[in-house]
C-alpha cells in the first residue's frame, strides 16, 4: 500500500543513513520500527501479585462431599 508521511528533518535523515548503511530501503527500516512499537504496546503488563484472602477454619464438616458440587450448592444455600 502507498502512503505520504511527513517526518522531522533530523528523522527523515536517520531513516535514510540507516537504510543506505544497511542496504535496505527507507520503507523496510520504518516498518520495522513500527513492528517494533506495535509489539511492545500491545505485549501484556505485568502487575503485582493478587493477595487472596485467607480463612481460619477446622476443615470440611463431616459428612460434606467436596466432589459434589449439587450437593454443596444445596448446603451453602442451606436446603440441607
Amino acid at each position: 500500500m502507498r502512503t505520504t508521511l511527513t517526518l522531522d528533518g533530523g528523522l527523515l535523515e536517520y531513516v535514510r543513513r540507516r537504510a543506505a548503511e544497511e542496504h535496505r530501503t527507507m520503507t523496510s527500516i520504518i516498518e520495522d520500527a513500527l513492528r517494533r512499537e506495535r509489539a511492545v504496546t500491545s505485549a501484556p503488563k505485568t502487575r503485582a501479585p493478587v493477595k487472596l484472602p485467607v480463612f481460619g477454619g477446622r476443615g470440611v464438616r463431616p459428612g460434606v462431599n467436596l466432589d459434589n458440587t449439587g450437593e454443596l450448592l444445596e448446603r451453602m444455600e442451606g436446603r440441607l
